[in-house]
């Protein structure tokens, strides 16, 4: 098989892979970029592997008058920047002790060895620069063909390795997957407890970019099959998803799932932002309302208003209501028409908040058309 497309035939890729080959070293495109090329589906981020130390990498970067960045030297890994891109240039490894959630390698000079210590054998691809595909492995092309997401070798030995695996099954089950492997599934089972051991920040950019995928529904019922879910999201529901992914009109959002899933504590078992906790907490409260379209619209906006109201109905197992998206935006535009200078100074402090909320009340029940002069007549 032979991979084509800008991402490989640019100059800035070929003049990294070349600078290596020059110097007398092996150089193979590995990873998601050769994943994703062979599938058709875009390609981000290029990575390079190689029978090159790092000292040797940053030595023909700079003859080659390129930039090397020691993004990860001791895991092998420098950045090259060709072009304004980067290019991280990873040395061949071997595993020779694992922790449970990082190992300790050693450099190699054999493709073999660093394809065996891959998570998945649709990630343990290769391309050389002309494009031709290399598959250490022999099953990597087929299982990417079938969409089947598969350990290397022994699934519990690789999840050993790094229990974020566990969470990579599922996540890259959700992007690729047609189906479900069962040995992975079986595996991620008998090692939950070592999801306790992971750092919340790497438990919640997996969980984001799992729920990021356009249907994460079968993946994350199989996570909640597994035990997984409760591991990561104690009190978590993965129910309402499928009918939320069915309803949505809109590109994919990981923390509108979340907010289908529920869960204890969700924002600090994700170590989510600041940005995504107020917006989780606020799709909750609006979910919780039971206000109509037209009323979410006003309290929370179009975006969130609308999000909420596909919440709902998902929880409830419901289609959407006839034009929906209409009398959303219809509420988002309306503006309360009394403000406080309006009732001062016959009311203050506490009584002044309870009449405004009164007024805003008989305003919203009447279809937001009484007037100012109506309301406070």
């Amino acid at each position: 098989m032979k991979l084509t497309g800008d991402w490989i035939e640019a100059t800035h890729t070929q003049r990294v892979l070349a600078m290596l080959e020059t110097g007398g070293h092996q150089a193979y495109l590995v990873g998601g970029c050769v994943r994703n090329g062979a599938i058709d589906q875009p390609v981000h981020d290029i990575d390079i592997a190689t029978d090159a130390l790092p000292e040797r990498v940053i030595e023909l970067a700079k003859a080659a008058d390129l930039k090397p960045v020691p993004t990860g030297i001791d895991h092998g890994t420098i950045t090259v920047v060709s072009e304004h891109y980067p290019h991280e240039i990873t040395t061949f490894r071997r595993d020779v002790e694992t922790h449970g959630r990082h190992a300790t390698v050693a450099f190699s000079d054999n493709i073999a060895e660093d394809a065996a210590r891959r998570d998945f054998t649709m990630n343990a691809l290769y391309a050389r620069a002309d494009g031709e595909v290399i598959d250490p492995l022999g099953t990597g092309l087929a299982d990417l063909d079938a969409r089947h997401v598969r350990f290397v070798g022994e699934a519990e030995e690789r999840i050993r390795e790094d229990y974020l695996r566990i969470l990579r099954f599922f996540r890259f089950t959700a992007w690729y997957g047609r189906d479900l492997d069962g040995d992975g599934l079986a595996a991620c089972a008998a090692n939950i407890a070592g999801i306790e051991t992971l750092s919340r920040e790497r438990v919640g950019a997996e969980m984001r970019k799992l729920l990021a995928a356009p249907d994460p529904s079968h993946a994350v019922a199989a996570m909640a099959q597994s035990g997984a879910l409760t591991a990561v999201l104690p009190g978590a529901d993965a129910t309402a998803l499928a009918p939320l992914v069915h309803l949505e009109d809109r590109p994919a959002d990981a923390i509108r799932r979340l907010a289908a899933l529920g869960g204890e504590n969700v924002a600090e078992r994700l170590r989510l932002s600041n940005k995504d906790s107020r917006r989780l907490e606020t799709l909750r409260e609006a979910l919780a309302s039971g206000d109509a379209p037209e009323v979410l619209g006003y309290r929370f906006g179009a975006e969130t208003g609308a999000d909420a109201l596909l919440l709902r109905h998902a929880v409830m197992g419901q289609e959407m209501p006839e034009n929906w998206q209409n009398r959303v935006c219809f509420g988002a535009k309306q503006q309360f028409p009394v403000s406080a200078t309006d009732l001062m100074p016959a009311y203050q402090g506490k009584a002044l908040g309870d009449r405004l909320r009164e007024l805003e009340t008989r305003w919203i029940a009447s279809g937001f058309t009484l007037s100012r002069e109506a309301l406070l007549g």
